[in-house]
């Protein structure tokens, strides 16, 4: 079968906004994510997709990480009419993703445009409002994992866990299903850890013929646990230097992890009598969610549970914040304390004013605990830059930055090689590595290919490929 189109519209020479088009030979077109470009970009690829959202039928959505999700309201605001599909826990985080990060884009713009107005520049508009994001949500579809669903006549669509964040799913393309031209493309969407601390490990994936996997940390290996890393920072910081421990993550599933491995700490009575604020409404939310869908956990944390209160997010000093009002006070405290906030990539949300309050004293650290990309401001921090500039104002980085990889969500080379191994070589005809930066990607082509796998493949922006 040689007349299915692939082409890849972002997520591909960078670790951020997955858009990958897929094209039936009766030129049904399936789109796979929709995700925001996270980062700084001279091209500003948020505001063109580079395909006619008209053109789309469909979108697969692996799970709800703005990255993979983030621009289905402009999808939606552009004329895209088809059904979004996704598991049940992916339908809940995404409304809740899509209306903060549309939220976060109205605040972030009106700060923004002030300090335009002072300089005598024309305001600039958000790419979506909260209404846009609302109006999206009417075309999300559940699908549950290890179910045939038929998309339509050329095509059925089976989900399976990737153990990335809850409801993550990696998304099995059967073309022609149970005929002589039987063919199968998988999308692997972002692959979780062997060994989470919450979630379940990812499935064993269907044979493919075609797969389109990620690549984030294609050349890294994780180390294990950190929580004695973890907690040697927060001694450092907040019993040693009487300072503030920044900590950005993503709302869904790492801060949450965050909070399980301080609430570890606090079990084992190591944990320093200080205040710990996760300062997201959206975590809030995010938090509500994964306890309704417990039953995505492993065995370990739900051992954990009954063993402890039952609840592996809250302890004594935990407060969620919720007011606005009261996030601005953090920055107007002094420590010691923790504070948790969005973005992970320190992009956007509160975590980025909490930075521009925190970054020119010393006795502060700010702890990344996962992947950024190079651009973003997360990167420059931990490339080690002296100055960064935050809503267009420099700061000097007096702060201590530090960066554990332990919570990583996203598989590891070795996690991903174990992930892909059991496939059926011989069936396995391309293998497309997405979702990371192109060095990265070329590492673990190499590598793969030392493995024994053929066809190894780094697709470039926009590049098409008939299979």
């Amino acid at each position: 079968m040689k007349n299915i189109k692939i082409t890849f519209y972002g997520g591909v020479e960078t670790v951020t906004g997955s858009k990958h088009v897929i094209e039936t030979p009766n030129g049904y077109k399936i789109l796979l994510d929709c995700g925001l470009f996270q980062g700084k970009s001279d091209k500003d690829p948020n505001r063109q997709f580079g395909f006619d959202p008209r053109t789309i039928d469909c979108l697969i959505l692996t799970h709800a990480h703005i990255d993979h999700c983030g621009l289905i309201p402009k999808l939606v605001k552009e004329g895209f009419k088809g059904n979004i599909y996704c598991t049940p826990p992916t339908l809940e985080l995404a409304q809740i993703m899509l209306e903060d990060s549309a939220k976060i884009q109205e605040l972030d713009i009106e700060y923004v445009n002030k300090r335009r107005a002072k300089k005598g520049l024309k305001p600039i508009a958000p790419i979506y409002t909260i209404e846009d994001a609302k109006a999206s949500f009417e075309f999300l579809f559940m699908v549950n994992y290890n179910q045939f669903f038929k998309i339509n006549d050329e095509v059925d669509l089976y989900l399976t866990d990737a153990g990335h964040i809850i409801g993550s799913a990696c998304a099995n393309l059967y073309f022609h299903r149970n005929t002589p031209h039987e063919f199968r493309i998988t999308y692997t969407g972002d692959v979780g850890r062997e060994i989470d601390k919450i979630l379940k490990s990812p499935e064993i994936l269907p044979n493919p013929n075609v797969l389109i996997c990620e690549s984030t940390y294609g050349n890294k290996t994780h180390r294990p646990s950190q929580d004695s890393i973890l907690f040697d920072i927060v001694y450092e910081t907040c019993i040693k230097n009487k300072g503030k421990l920044i900590i950005p993550a993503f709302s869904v599933d790492r801060t949450q992890e965050i909070i399980y491995a301080l609430d570890r700490l606090k079990t084992q009575g190591l944990l320093p009598r200080i205040p710990v604020y996760v300062d997201s409404p959206l975590s809030i939310k995010a938090t509500y969610i994964m306890r309704r869908f417990s039953e995505y956990f492993n065995q370990d944390i739900k051992e954990y549970m009954q063993k402890t209160d039952g609840d592996a997010f809250h302890f004594d000093n935990l407060y969620y914040v919720t007011e606005r009002s009261d996030s601005k006070k953090l920055n107007e405290a002094q420590g010691p304390m923790i504070i948790i906030s969005a973005s992970g990539m320190a992009e956007a949300g509160p975590v980025k004013h909490h930075i521009m309050h925190s970054i020119e004293n010393p006795k502060n650290t700010i702890l990344f605990s996962g992947h950024c990309t190079p651009e973003s401001l997360g990167g420059k921090l931990i490339s080690g830059q002296k100055e960064v500039v935050i809503f267009g104002e420099i700061y000097k980085v007096n702060a201590r930055i530090e960066k554990i990889d332990g919570y990583s969500a996203h598989a590891d080379k070795l996690e991903l090689l174990d992930f892909i191994n059991p496939l059926d070589k011989n069936q396995l005809q391309l293998i497309f590595l997405v979702h990371s930066e192109t060095e990265t990607a070329e590492c673990f082509q190499t590598f793969l290919i030392q493995k024994g796998f053929q066809n190894v493949i780094v697709p470039k922006l926009k590049q098409s490929f008939w299979v």
